[in-house]
Parts: C-alpha cells; structure tokens; sequence
C-alpha cells in the first residue's frame, strides 16, 4: 500500500490527468491508497455509482489541474 501511495505521488502530472479523465481513475487510486475508513468508502462508492453522477469526477479534475494533486476528502 506505502509503494502504490509513493508512486501515486510521484506520478507526472500529465499521466495524473489522463488519468483522471478517463473515469477518475487516479482519484479513486489516491483515496483506496489513503488508508482513511472515508477515502476507502468514497472510493468503493464511486466506483458503483459513476463518480457519484460526475460530481466527483469535476471536483477531482478542477484539484488536479489547479493543485496537480487530488485534495478532495483523500
């Protein structure tokens, strides 16, 4: 879990959003590798429910191009 959640870090940024438009997948990674019961139960969630409609996807999406990190609830 510690080497998934270092290599998340230090992904480039470009590889971070490719892969946050394509179904959020670096947002959902960041907050199963948190290790936080929250993140871990957003995650599981959005995986079932499309990012939550798509709402978490356009809030994770905003973070990583403003902050090149995702920040929301991870």
């Amino acid at each position: 879990m510690a080497s998934m959640k270092s290599s998340l870090k230090s992904m480039d940024w470009g590889l971070k959003l490719i892969l946050t438009v394509i179904y959020d997948i670096y947002g959902i990674l960041t907050r199963l590798s948190s290790g936080k019961i929250l993140p871990i139960i957003i995650a599981i969630c959005q995986i079932f429910s499309v990012n939550f409609f798509g709402i978490f996807w356009v809030i994770d999406l905003i973070t990583v191009i403003c902050k090149k990190k995702v920040s929301f609830l991870a």
